[in-house]
């Protein structure tokens, strides 16, 4: 979207000439009052609000201490654009560069004017150092920019806090989907019987994949690695690898609908678990679920699968791994095929909103981005 605007009356300056770096620091944080002690960890990339904090009794050496309305910048690996606008007092980390506005910005769109593309390249260039590069503030101060006169800055303020409100109300949207998803999961796991997966399903391990690479040129079978397991919104994979006519002639063919699971590596404890979208060959270290009972709904399983911590069957080694007489062992709630069919078409309903609503979300993202970009 491009946003007209006109800048005749715009004056160029320097960060340093409207913003400068307090000098304030804290002794005592405790008997001076603080209550909040804010890490790098705490700023959020991408978010201009300072949400997270460590409390007041957790030990530290941080003594630099920052005001309500003060932009804390990570001046470390500073390609991670980690800003945000304090909305409490509290004491930093030595890698937060805290900047306080004068009387010639209005205190409201700083974050905005430090919050944009050209900044963070700025900021990068001028960056020094090897594996951890960190910018000083007396180079951030030279950074050059357009600046409104007072009154139209407090328009533009009140357009970017207006934008930023769309997308405060899109996240909790958003989480609030998220506590009625997991309340609803929950309803999987209340019934008086159960039924063990071994039961309800077949459960094998896949196939080593080919070590020749020549089985993978000019590709056209699907071939799951665990790399293609990861978090899917929907459930379904979304990548494959591609296997020719000689990758493929030792290997299993898996139908569409089965479900994969991690069974050997660290890639267990992520939790994550899939749906085949269409009939695949997959690798040795998943697990997968297919020819389901017909009094089994395969969906109602994954969504059953998404509340049980295949982590907690590890088997202490130095490799984590997962039998599949274990995973057989995993009781299953012994709900009729009706009642599934329901919880099933609730949840599906629910990660169709969840969907549409992040998909809102990065929209508004995207353009209050561009509004920032735009103006500064």
């Amino acid at each position: 979207m491009e946003f007209k605007i006109n800048k005749d009356n715009w004056k160029k300056v320097t960060l340093g000439d409207v913003v400068f770096e307090p000098k304030e620091t804290a002794k005592n944080i405790i008997e001076e009052g603080f209550e909040h002690i804010v890490g790098l960890e705490h700023i959020e990339s991408g978010d201009v609000h300072l949400r997270k904090s460590f409390s007041n009794d957790t030990d530290t050496t941080f003594t630099k201490v920052f005001r309500v309305g003060d932009i804390l910048f990570g001046r470390r690996r500073a390609y991670l654009k980690k800003v945000a606008q304090a909305s409490f007092d509290g004491v930093c980390s030595g890698d937060i560069t805290v900047m306080r506005a004068n009387d010639k910005l209005d205190v409201r769109l700083l974050p905005f004017v430090i919050h944009n593309d050209k900044f963070f390249d700025y900021a990068v260039k001028h960056s020094a150092g090897g594996l951890s590069p960190r910018v000083k503030f007396k180079d951030l101060a030279n950074y050059e920019f357009l600046l409104p006169p007072k009154a139209q800055q407090a328009e533009l303020a009140n357009l970017l806090w207006a934008m930023d409100d769309v997308i405060e109300k899109d996240l909790e949207v958003l989480e609030k989907l998220e506590v009625l998803f997991q309340t609803k999961l929950k309803t999987l796991l209340m019934s008086e019987s159960t039924t063990k997966l071994k039961e309800i399903c077949n459960i094998k391990s896949g196939d080593t994949a080919p070590q020749d690479n020549g089985a993978f040129y000019d590709g056209e079978y699907p071939f799951v690695r665990m790399q293609h397991i990861s978090t899917n919104i929907k459930g379904y994979t979304a990548a494959f690898d591609y296997l020719n006519e000689v990758g493929i002639k030792k290997l299993k063919l898996y139908p569409k609908n089965s479900i994969l699971i991690p069974k050997s590596g660290e890639s267990i404890r992520s939790e994550n678990k899939v749906i085949l979208d269409r009939d695949a060959y997959v690798v040795n270290h998943l697990a997968i679920l297919y020819n389901f009972n017909i009094n089994y709904n395969f969906k109602f399983i994954y969504y059953f699968l998404q509340r049980f911590k295949l982590s907690s069957l590890i088997n202490q080694t130095s490799m984590p791994s997962l039998n599949l007489s274990e995973i057989g062992e995993i009781n299953v709630p012994g709900l009729n095929y009706n009642k599934q069919e329901i919880i099933v078409r609730e949840l599906d309903e629910i990660i169709e909103i969840k969907e549409s609503s992040k998909s809102k979300l990065q929209s508004s993202k995207a353009l209050q981005k561009s509004l920032i970009n735009q103006m500064f």
